[in-house]
This record gives C-alpha cells, structure tokens and sequence, in this order.
C-alpha cells in the first residue's frame, strides 16, 4: 500500500500526505470523513470501504502562518506557478530558470524575496541588471510562501484529484 492519502484541515486547507492505513484509522474513529475516494475497496471480513484519496478532519487544527521553507528551485517554480515574472509564459520547467531580482553580482542572495522564475529569454535580456535597470516589469513581488500546504505543492501536483485542493 505505497499510496497516499491528501488531508485537509476542516477548512478545506491542505495539512500533509499519510498513508491509506493512517486514512482509514482516522476515519474509523471518526476524526475525518471521506472527501474523494478510489475505485478499489479495501475489504475486510464483513466490512468494504473506499479507498481513500482525500480526508477531511472533523476538527480544525490551528496551524503555525510564519514556516521557515528553505528557498529551493522547486518551491520557487511552484509559487510562481512555472510562470516568467517577466513577461507571463509558461515554456515547461525545462525552460525555465531561475533569477535575481538584485543580482548576486551587486550582492543580491538567494532569497524568497529575491529570486522569481524567468524564461531564458528574459533571464538573458534582464542579464546582471535589476529590473529598473533593464527596463522590464515584475508581474509579482517575490515573497516567501505564507501557508503549510506550499511545502505538499510538489506531491499534490501528481495526482489530478488533489490539485483541486492546492490552492484553497
């Protein structure tokens, strides 16, 4: 059973992955309820059950808003939406690279707020120049992701069902 299971938070916020055993154990004991189900059943001498895809909570757990995520080309694709910040294409991930706002060569770091996914085109247009300075526009202001569920963002875009939940 090397399935997963999306849980959300009663509000319908993505809280993490577990595993369809831990699924079933929480809907068990009633602690969630069956949000999208699997064509299998899972059987059992007497009893049948859905196999679980996503799991609501009964209760709302409060959740931590200020999560330190390390700054990795994968987080910085996906908050950006796998979009040029300059000029709005989205060309395919190999396509796509990563750049700094302020240039690491007059001292920018590899910060959330300092680096935003660009084509190569603009990457190359833009070159060691600040935005200003190359004269092109930021379609949004870099920013460190604010919610828990940035960090499943990768995993929730493999499976069709759960990428309806990625950004509620």
């Amino acid at each position: 059973m090397g399935q997963r299971v999306l849980v959300l938070n009663a509000s319908y916020e993505p809280l993490q992955l577990i595993s369809v055993r831990r699924a079933v154990i929480l809907l068990l004991q009633e602690k969630a309820e069956l949000i999208e189900a699997a064509q299998q059943q899972l059987r059992a001498r007497h009893i049948a059950f859905d196999v679980p895809l996503v799991i609501r909570l009964v209760r709302y757990i409060r959740i931590p808003r200020r999560l330190k995520l390390p700054c990795s080309r994968r987080g910085i694709f996906a908050r950006d939406r796998e979009t040029c910040q300059y000029c709005g294409t989205q060309p395919g991930r190999a396509s796509l690279t990563i750049d700094h706002v302020l240039p690491r060569s007059q001292g920018g770091a590899t910060t959330w707020e300092n680096v935003v996914t660009a084509c190569r085109e603009c990457n190359h247009r833009k070159g060691g120049r600040t935005p200003d300075q190359a004269n092109m526009l930021l379609l949004t202001t870099p920013r460190q992701p604010q919610y828990l569920a940035f960090a499943l963002l990768g995993e929730m875009e493999r499976h069709d069902i759960w990428r309806k939940y990625a950004f509620t």
